[in-house]
């Protein structure tokens, strides 16, 4: 499979390399150089890693508010 560069140093993924590593627009890739070769891996799905690793539930936003004015004021003292 092969791309041109364009004169700004831009080139177009083809679609089966797209489709393939599930890439969408505004996803970020990462371009590593080993052994004098390009290694070009997606990084869109990196923070899924962290996926249910944090875990909430129902809270009452009046009582967060007066707790986190107390913490700040306990701060300045």
């Amino acid at each position: 499979m092969e791309s041109i560069v364009t004169s700004k140093f831009q080139t177009t993924i083809p679609k089966t390399v797209r489709d393939n590593l599930k890439i969408k627009v505004n996803d970020a890739i990462e371009w590593k150089i080993e052994n004098g070769r390009v290694i070009i891996t997606p990084v869109q799905a990196k923070f899924l890693k962290h996926k249910n690793s944090v875990s909430t539930g129902k809270g009452n936003i009046s009582e967060d508010i007066q707790t986190a004015r107390k913490m700040r004021a306990e701060r300045y003292r």
